[in-house]
């Protein structure tokens, strides 16, 4: 494994953060508060590449690599993490519709989603009482043969980040009775504007709130033979796999918002003076900056682990459970602290420490909980 990012993932990461801070750093704030992601930023990510990081170029991707897309992440969410949640799940939804689907469904899907243009991509996998547990999904899709063989999808979604925009949903749905769990659930692309889905109200959210969440309702939703993503009854496994990668974005996104905060934090310890002196000349500042700082790095370094083995075909469930769980979990630690830095400013939107507090808290909870991780992890090392 090569610490040094290669030139290729310099680039990449380096165009990143300068679309970071000329454009949406300036937003971020504004983005917090009005619920809402200006379609320029999606589209200027579209424009660079960064929502097809680790695509073909044959379908309109950057072609650029696992490593080079965490670090892009970073960036972003050092800016605004509901803009990098946006950039995460749309390079999820591209690169699962590369990997199993057909060449035209790539083609028909990927290079829209890879623009930023057309609408974003979209995982419909959570639902109320199956979060945690898919194998206990209840959504169902049932062939019509009178039809041409088209999918009739029934059932509900919770939790689905950006579905407000939707050009793609990939939507998981049982094609086997519900005792079959994690062995009877197929896989599906389901448009945004399908007729018999609808998408309900975005949630009133803690945080990421420039991110749209929202439930779905499928009612009859037809889709062609043709929408079925990979083979039937393995959808399942498509979930987990796309999973698996998602959780490097996620260590991704916790880090940028804990850098962020550790940057704030940098800034108000120079200026703030209590007892004559500025309060980063006191020990007890010091000391908190000072682990801020370690638990980002120890992050990135298992963020970057797990992004290299991703990339070089190596298996990587494990070490990208190992980076989502503790890349969280300091995130939520460092916002914490950097509140903590900023006294009784910190717990006011005029300073940015409340909203990286804020929009890190989710980080533990999609892509798979920390208990999720911790148990993934326990059974490798039990193994």
């Amino acid at each position: 494994m090569q610490l040094s990012p290669s030139e290729t993932q310099t680039l990449v990461q380096r165009t990143a953060r300068e679309f970071a801070e000329r454009v949406v750093r300036p937003l971020a704030a504004d983005i917090d508060a009005k619920a809402k992601i200006p379609d320029a930023v999606v589209r200027g990510l579209g424009e660079l590449g960064l929502l097809a990081v680790n695509v073909s170029p044959d379908v309109g991707g950057a072609g650029a690599g696992a490593v080079a897309y965490a670090l892009a992440v970073q960036e972003i969410a050092r800016a605004c993490a509901s803009s990098a949640v946006t950039m995460s799940v749309t390079n999820m939804v591209g690169e699962a519709i590369t990997h199993f689907g057909t060449p035209a469904q790539a083609r028909h899907y990927v290079s829209d989603l890879a623009r930023g243009d057309a609408g974003l991509g979209c995982f419909a996998l959570s639902e109320a009482e199956a979060g945690s547990d898919p194998g206990a999904m209840t959504t169902t899709a049932r062939r019509d043969g009178s039809h041409g063989g088209e999918w009739v999808l029934d059932g509900a979604k919770q939790w689905i980040s950006g579905g407000s925009a939707a050009r793609v949903f990939i939507v998981w749905a049982r094609t086997r009775p519900i005792e079959a769990a994690s062995k009877g659930i197929s896989c599906f692309l389901v448009d945004g504007n399908a007729a018999g889905l609808r998408v309900g109200r975005p949630e009133d959210k803690m945080g990421i709130r420039g991110s749209s969440t929202v439930p779905l309702e499928f009612s009859g939703c037809r889709v062609p033979a043709s929408a079925m993503l990979g083979s039937e009854n393995e959808g399942f496994k498509i979930a987990m796999m796309a999973l698996d990668g998602g959780r490097i974005g996620i260590s991704s996104q916790a880090i940028g918002i804990a850098r962020a905060a550790l940057d704030e934090s940098v800034r108000y310890a120079k200026d703030r003076r209590t007892f004559g002196a500025p309060i980063a000349e006191h020990q007890a500042i010091q000391w908190k900056l000072a682990d801020m700082q370690t638990r980002i790095e120890a992050a990135h370094l298992l963020s970057m682990r797990a992004a290299w083995m991703k990339e070089t075909g190596h298996a990587f469930s494990r070490e990208a459970a190992i980076a989502k769980l503790f890349a969280s979990e300091s995130a939520i630690a460092v916002c914490n602290d950097a509140v903590q830095i900023h006294g009784g400013y910190g717990y006011t939107r005029d300073f940015a420490a409340e909203r990286h507090l804020r929009d890190a808290r989710v980080t533990t909870i999609y892509e798979g909980t920390s208990e999720i991780q911790r148990l993934v992890i326990a059974r490798s090392a039990l193994a």
